[in-house]
């Protein structure tokens, strides 16, 4: 519901213009703002935020791909970036206690990292 109001509403022409001003035209912006964006909102509406301006963006087809990489790594970026991890944290919590803190010691690394090589063969 959120996302068709987005649409429908001139906040579509401002995120477009937020685009521009952040230069999202360049996957490695994009990337960024997704990995930021996945982890406040999630990734699939995240995802649904920036489709009305991908279409917009000089190489729509590499901005897909950069949103599809980003957005899915950047579930790595923290313990509630994903379902998975609090799973994996829920379920190993007899045997190992594992903080938020100390997740973040892995995640913001391999986060980082790993989008960087995604937008570097993005290229």
């Amino acid at each position: 519901i959120v996302i068709a109001g987005i649409e429908k509403t001139s906040l579509s022409h401002d995120l477009t213009a937020l685009a521009t001003h952040f230069r999202l035209q360049q996957i490695g912006a994009l990337s960024f703002f997704s990995v930021i964006i996945s982890n406040l909102v999630s990734n699939v509406p995240a995802v649904l935020v920036f489709k009305p301006l991908v279409a917009k963006l000089p190489n729509p087809f590499q901005a897909w791909l950069a949103l599809a990489m980003s957005s899915t790594l950047a579930g790595n970026l923290t313990l509630l970036g994903s379902i998975a991890n609090l799973i994996v944290v829920e379920r190993a919590r007899h045997a190992v206690k594992i903080s938020f803190g100390e997740y973040l010691k892995v995640g913001v690394p391999l986060t980082i990292s790993s989008v960087a090589v995604g937008v570097l063969l993005l290229r």
